[in-house]
């Protein structure tokens, strides 16, 4: 009897196991499903969600880097200023001198830093693209790369990233920029001055362009790097979307809402409006950004009617080099790139 009422024992705890085991992940699978059904909805309800994933301006990585410090992340010919673009609205730059005015630039104030854009060397203002903070670790090696091919580099937080002040949109980075590119054309005197935009900093990047060509000011020469044709497409590419690409009503759940918050990054439509050479930079193995909408774009650009009197080119990097979404500034070969493409704009410039 003792032997069949333990063997019954272990039988139901089997059984038990078995089943209550199987009613857990039967509870866990039913409640992913109704989370998965639910997104969607909770996207369209709350369009500011979507517009928070288009920008990442809440993550801010590197953590517990002080901006007011650049010398921290080994940038000791760097100056942290603060611009305010509108009332209300304050932003943190970063302005890296030349490699070759390195020695000149230690323990200079803003006045001396900002004297030295006259000096005879270009400007390049880079707009860097979502999530992080201008002092991103890949964002701060780009500046050393550029700084030591004999560029000044100033770069900022749009409003709503890092230390600087104000709700993010997509009119009120444009015009960050803006403020940005006339502060610096204020200093520069004819020094050339190129617009680099990185990622979501493309769209940035051509808004402001298009802007400055309208009002006849454009810049010498515009990089974009690993660019997108315009929002929509790139968030229907995006890896976050792969889950719900097949999702019925994807576009008006997910791609309508960020059109509802007045977000597009139209770089198509606006490199039909720009007149100024035009360096696209792509890497095959891009995860975040498809190499084919950077190809796409290039397409619309090299056969636009505004470009016809300006270079546009496309340099792709093989992905066996692994550059990916934001490593393209290890290439070997970017010096020479960036030399044979901006000496032509500057012989442009001069003539």
């Amino acid at each position: 009897i003792l032997l069949y009422s333990a063997l019954s024992f272990y039988f139901f705890l089997l059984l038990y196991r078995r089943y209550g085991l199987w009613f857990r992940l039967r509870k866990l699978i039913l409640w992913l499903l109704g989370m998965y059904i639910a997104i969607p909805f909770l996207v369209k309800l709350c369009p500011a969600i979507q517009a928070k994933l288009v920008f990442l301006n809440f993550v801010r990585v590197p953590y517990f880097i002080d901006l007011k410090r650049p010398q921290d992340q080994g940038l000791n010919h760097t100056c942290n200023y603060y611009l305010q673009p509108e009332e209300d609205v304050t932003i943190g730059v970063w302005h890296t001198v030349p490699a070759a005015l390195w020695k000149n630039a230690r323990g200079k104030d803003q006045l001396w830093f900002e004297e030295a854009l006259g000096s005879s060397h270009p400007v390049i203002l880079y707009l860097h693209g979502n999530a992080g903070t201008r002092g991103g670790d890949h964002r701060v090696e780009l500046y050393k790369v550029l700084s030591s091919l004999g560029y000044h580099v100033v770069t900022f937080d749009y409003r709503g990233w890092g230390d600087s002040i104000g709700s993010p949109s997509e009119r009120g980075m444009t015009y960050d920029a803006l403020h940005v590119f006339d502060w610096i054309k204020a200093r520069s005197g004819d020094n050339p001055v190129y617009i680099w935009g990185h990622s979501l900093g493309t769209g940035v990047a051509t808004n402001l362009v298009r802007r400055l060509c309208e009002r006849e000011t454009p810049p010498d020469a515009l990089i974009l790097e690993s660019p997108f044709t315009n929002i929509r497409e790139e968030a229907r590419s995006h890896p976050f979307s792969v889950i719900y690409r097949y999702f019925p009503g994807f576009d008006w759940f997910f791609l309508d809402p960020i059109t509802t918050s007045g977000i597009k990054f139209a770089n198509d439509e606006n490199v039909k409006y720009i007149s100024c050479s035009l360096l696209i930079l792509h890497a095959e193995d891009d995860p975040v950004v498809p190499f084919h909408l950077g190809k796409k774009l290039y397409n619309i650009a090299a056969t636009s009617r505004s470009f016809r009197d300006y270079k546009v080119q496309f340099v792709p990097f093989h992905r066996d080099l692994g550059y990916r979404h934001k490593y393209i500034y290890r290439s070997p070969e970017l010096p020479r790139i960036l030399r044979e493409f901006l000496g032509k704009s500057e012989h442009e410039h001069h003539h």
